[in-house]
């Protein structure tokens, strides 16, 4: 099996790039707008395709996008079809890649998550036994060196 899985590999390389360049050269619709095609995903037997795709125009509802992406599916299949040269092209299906937000989500999560820590280290009072610069309750430091204040 691992001879179908380096070639569904390959295909799913290779519809994304087919893809990148139809979509942005051939499909007319106004709604597509500038799409970034971030990943396609082919099943076991080649019959499905999911498309992730990133709309560049935040004007644009993600919906609308895919709406028209899904719309122009049959065109863009019967194009594959020319180029992959393979009997089967697989259904297309166009789903908005969720990453960027999914890595945003976890950055805000894992900042607060520092932020939260260091909170609590600064309002802990020092363990028995850890060093501190205090001895006796007075504090030792002095900011002078011991051949006096610097002139």
């Amino acid at each position: 099996m691992p001879k179908d899985f380096q070639r569904s590999r390959r295909i799913e390389e290779q519809i994304q790039r087919l893809l990148v360049d139809l979509v942005r050269k051939e499909v007319k619709d106004p709604r597509v707008g500038l799409v970034t095609i971030t990943a396609v995903e082919v099943s076991r037997d080649l019959s499905h395709a999911k498309v992730f795709f990133l709309p560049f125009d935040s004007k644009r509802p993600v919906e609308e996008v895919r709406t028209a992406l899904a719309s122009a599916a049959g065109f863009l299949r019967i194009h594959l079809k020319k180029l992959l040269q393979i009997r089967h092209v697989p259904e297309l299906r166009f789903l908005p890649d969720k990453t960027i937000d999914e890595a945003a989500r976890l950055s805000v999560l894992i900042n607060s998550a520092v932020a939260s820590d260091a909170r609590r280290a600064a309002d802990a009072p020092p363990a028995p036994g850890e060093a501190t610069d205090e001895v006796d309750g007075v504090d030792d430091t002095d900011d002078t060196d011991e051949a006096g204040p610097a002139p």
